[in-house]
């Protein structure tokens, strides 16, 4: 029975926006971690069927099938294809999905899952600038009300009763943790350092940053002013970054001389209230579970993406799995979240933390536009 493994995953640093990685073009951004994914592999770009590429914005300088023209810019073989998806949030975790699906299905045999995103360079929203991407029927249904992730959050907290206090806590450990793991060496192995056009080497994640409860309880709120517990402080950073995950079967993977890292074991898709939009990791999670056949203390790490900091506070409180193992190296709310990208960032970060600490399962999952939530767990090897 054919299967679908990981055999090397790698990122840029998350650059911040307008920092170090704004220089550079969304494509050879992309291109970096492709050139270096094949390149720690030891594989030969002509053995990849295709590339699936997460991109949320998909419009200037990261339209145009981005996929391909990344996989151009790599210098690879015009033979090797590219697609784009946009699955919002986690359309890097789509990619990862498709990719597992071609593989199980005998379409791939070898085959890259990631995306990118350069928010610096497009920014958030610049797709639908002067547009209404909803319609009539769907603002019928919902009754005009204004979609919006932050007003999203902001229910959140008020649904599972998550007060500022949480929130800030839970920001101010992101960072901790992120920088805590930054020091000690474990991005390292999953970081391939970006050279800028003026020659500058950006090698290390730049949103970590200090901080305490008390400095964070001194920003304003953003989408509730009055009364409202989000602020740029405990939500997900604007962020430039790219990641690639190479996959093939374990029967491929031997026949190349390819060392299996870890297997998608189960990969899910829920849908749900697409208003307050940020809530369906909690049903992936449970639908990830029980098709799975494992329970949620089996799961050693967990990657919910820290959207805004009630989402994981949130899934937390509903799925009871180990607080010690939720984004044990911080989340997007230290590191960023280039949205493109950001899945198989997330994905790479798991990958090795699973793979340095021996942990035999573990979930992702992360909220996405529309009400959407993918879960992948995947089993060490």
């Amino acid at each position: 029975m054919r299967d679908a493994v990981i055999v090397e995953a790698v990122r840029t640093p998350v650059g911040k926006r307008n920092g170090g990685l704004s220089g550079v073009h969304p494509v050879d951004l992309s291109a970096h971690v492709l050139t270096s994914l094949v390149q720690r592999a030891g594989l030969d770009p002509a053995e990849v069927d295709d590339v699936i590429w997460g991109c949320v914005s998909q419009v200037g300088e990261q339209t145009f099938d981005i996929a391909r023209t990344a996989v151009l810019a790599a210098g690879w073989p015009e033979s090797v294809t590219g697609v784009t998806v946009d699955r919002q949030c986690g359309s890097s975790q789509q990619s990862v999905h498709f990719a597992a699906a071609g593989l199980v299905a005998g379409q791939y045999d070898v085959v890259v899952a990631g995306g990118v995103e350069s928010m610096s360079r497009v920014p958030m929203g610049t797709a639908r600038a002067g547009a209404d991407p909803f319609g009539e029927g769907f603002r019928t249904r919902y009754g005009g009300v204004q979609i919006n992730q932050g007003l999203g959050a902001e229910t959140i907290a008020e649904r599972w009763g998550l007060s500022r206090q949480q929130c800030d806590e839970f920001s101010v450990a992101s960072h901790e943790k992120a920088a805590a793991a930054r020091a000690e060496g474990r991005f390292d192995a999953q970081i391939a350092p970006v050279t800028t056009p003026d020659g500058t080497v950006v090698s290390q994640d730049e949103g970590i940053r200090e901080s305490t409860v008390e400095k964070l309880g001194t920003l304003k709120t953003v989408f509730r002013p009055e009364d409202g517990v989000i602020t740029a402080g405990n939500s997900s950073q604007i962020s430039d970054g790219s990641a690639a995950l190479l996959m093939t079967t374990s029967e491929k993977a031997a026949e190349l001389g390819l060392t299996p890292i870890a297997r998608v074991h189960t990969a899910v898709l829920a849908g749900a209230d697409p208003v307050v939009m940020l809530t369906a990791p909690i049903p992936a999670t449970q639908k990830a579970l029980a098709k799975s056949g494992l329970s949620i203390d089996e799961i050693g790490a967990f990657e919910v993406n820290e959207a805004f900091a009630p989402v994981p506070l949130a899934w937390l409180a509903d799925l009871g799995g180990d607080a010690k193992a939720l984004n044990p190296n911080g989340g997007a709310i230290a590191l960023g979240h280039p949205l493109g990208g950001s899945g198989a960032r997330i994905m790479t970060t798991l990958v090795h933390h699973m793979r340095d600490n021996g942990i035999r399962y573990g979930l992702q999952t992360m909220c996405e536009g529309g009400g959407q939530a993918n879960a992948t767990i995947l089993e060490l090897l």
